[in-house]
């Protein structure tokens, strides 16, 4: 039997086992960047979505308020304007949207009296609660005069 020089010697099963415990470790590292890439990928999807989303709801309910003069509600109670958009299944109004009342110095919860403007906080979720969007906008209620639309008291 020939004796084997050191040069061609194999590797043992401990250093066997140590190559195999690093790369398990490097590919449980890889994996889980590739994770949560994919998640926060899903994540700013969606909030570029709501972004979009929030703002077509505030035009939607200013296109309905200069549209007609039913559109601006007096005194409009929370999720008057709700009906103004219809939000993609993927999203959801968390609440009915709440409205302030200017009193002719701040926005108010309570109105005595409507002076033509209103604060509406716009927000939506998506369905998975990972993304959440508001808006605030301040609605007037437009000034018009015409045979079918009188001068309104408070635009004069």
């Amino acid at each position: 039997m020939a004796k084997r020089r050191s040069a061609e010697r194999g590797d043992t099963l401990l250093e066997l086992l140590m190559a195999v415990a690093v790369m398990g470790i490097a590919v449980v590292a890889v994996t889980g960047g590739i994770a949560v890439s994919i998640r926060m990928s899903d994540v700013h999807r969606k909030q570029a979505q709501a972004g979009a989303y929030i703002r077509d709801f505030a035009e939607a309910v200013e296109k309905a308020v200069m549209a007609t003069p039913s559109g601006y509600v007096p005194c409009a109670p929370a999720g008057t304007y709700d009906s103004y958009y219809t939000l993609p299944s993927s999203f959801t109004r968390p609440t009915p949207t709440p409205v302030k009342y200017w009193d002719g110095t701040t926005f108010g919860a309570s109105c005595t009296a409507d002076k033509g403007v209103q604060q509406l906080l716009l927000r939506i979720d998506s369905s998975d609660n990972r993304v959440s969007e508001t808006l605030v906008v301040v609605i007037r209620k437009p000034c018009r005069s015409s045979i079918d639309y009188p001068l309104d008291a408070a635009c004069s």
